[in-house]
């Protein structure tokens, strides 16, 4: 069954300023302001380094996860990157990504891919 008050962002853009000011943004507000019940955005591709790396994005991360937003890491990327310890670090769950990302695309759920 799809949760049409949930939201998923699957963020693979490491651009900072498309980081900061769409992902961040939004899954952030979006629980501020009532836009959805539940975000989480998915950590994938080199986004894993950045977030790992990057302390103006370690700030965006815990700013959007104190509104609520749940943050979850593919954990092939992480590990291709070596970035696993640091993303557990940040409150990143960190899991296989594949089967999760095909049932939601399948159940026809809510995702913003960036």
């Amino acid at each position: 069954m799809v949760d049409k008050n949930s939201l998923h962002i699957l963020w693979t853009n490491a651009d900072l300023n498309t980081s900061r000011l769409m992902v961040m943004m939004y899954a952030k507000n979006s629980m501020l302001r009532n836009w959805w019940e539940n975000v989480t955005v998915i950590v994938w591709g080199d986004t894993a380094r950045l977030a790992a790396e990057n302390l103006v994005i370690q700030e965006e991360i815990r700013a959007a996860q104190d509104a609520g937003v749940r943050f979850s890491a593919c954990i092939a990327c992480a590990r291709e990157l070596g970035v696993i310890a640091e993303l557990e670090a940040l409150g990143i769950e960190v899991i296989s990504w594949g089967p999760p990302l095909t049932e939601l695309l399948k159940s026809d759920g809510k995702l913003i891919t960036i």
